[in-house]
């Protein structure tokens, strides 16, 4: 199992600078990945500054020579495709092949949403999901991509810059775990940062069966689950983390809110949990 930490790109300490201080902090500290949250205000707090993650990252990149380095989530349906798989090939070059990139619909209520005119229907923010992964997907190949879905068209577009990583940068998605489009959504892809959703939320994070049944699920959908990694979170005793590994989860991930540098700074130098 390998050890994350995630927090956002908001706040005191959270600027590009002080996000790539982190990063080179939790590398020498044993980290395996840091990741950040994709607002544009972050979770609606308008007072709170808010700084764009894929910046910080690429602050971040450069900093840092091993951990790997990525978005948990970026709300997809409030991004053009093409301009999403362009930054993500141009930082992972930046990183020397380290990026993973996690996707989701986002929160509809956000005020990236409706107060910019971005789509807030459930339904359409799922279907520019999985249209806009074809689309970044096919543009990382090299090849021209064609496209003419209900929410973007591609006509022969082509990139020449190819992503470092093959056979191509990690997507993993988020989202409600139990919800069937969401599961249908992490089969087709190479990893699963996702959670419980309401009303199952309130049995408690992501548990070993949770695990166990998600892999099972993906095995049936595509033959196997080699490779396929499961981040989790929620559970901070050794014991439990090890049984979560046990089931088959791959990552480990520690949130860190913004608010407080030094509690973050000190939660970053403590290392990953010792299981």
């Amino acid at each position: 199992m390998q050890f994350s930490v995630t927090t956002g790109a908001a706040g005191p300490g959270l600027d590009p600078a002080g996000l790539a201080r982190l990063a080179a902090l939790a590398e020498r500290s044993g980290w395996d990945a840091f990741f950040l949250e994709d607002y544009l205000v972050y979770q609606g707090r308008t007072d709170v500054p808010t700084y764009d993650p894929w910046v910080c990252l690429a602050a971040m990149a450069v900093a840092t020579s091993r951990i790997r380095l990525g978005t948990t989530v970026t709300p997809l349906p409030r991004r053009r495709p093409w301009k999403l798989a362009s930054e993500a090939v141009t930082l992972d070059v930046l990183s020397g092949g380290r990026l993973i990139l996690g996707v989701g619909s986002g929160d509809g209520n956000e005020p990236g949403f409706g107060a910019v005119g971005e789509p807030v229907h459930p339904r359409e923010r799922a279907e520019r999901v999985d249209e806009g992964l074809a689309i970044i997907a096919g543009l990382w190949t090299g090849r021209p991509v064609h496209h003419d879905g209900a929410h973007y068209r591609v006509d022969g577009l082509r990139y020449a810059a190819v992503p470092v990583q093959r056979p191509r940068i990690p997507i993993w998605i988020g989202g409600d775990l139990l919800a069937p489009g969401v599961r249908r959504r992490i089969a087709r892809w190479d990893g699963c940062c996702a959670y419980k959703g309401p009303p199952q939320a309130s049995e408690g994070p992501i548990t070993p069966a949770d695990v166990r049944e998600l892999l099972a699920f993906v095995a049936r959908e595509r033959g196997n689950h080699e490779g396929f990694d499961v981040k989790v979170s929620g559970v901070d005793d050794p014991d439990g983390i090890a049984a979560l590994a046990d089931a088959g989860a791959t990552w480990w991930g520690r949130w860190l809110a913004p608010g407080d540098p030094a509690r973050i700074e000190d939660a970053i130098l403590a290392g990953p949990p010792k299981v």
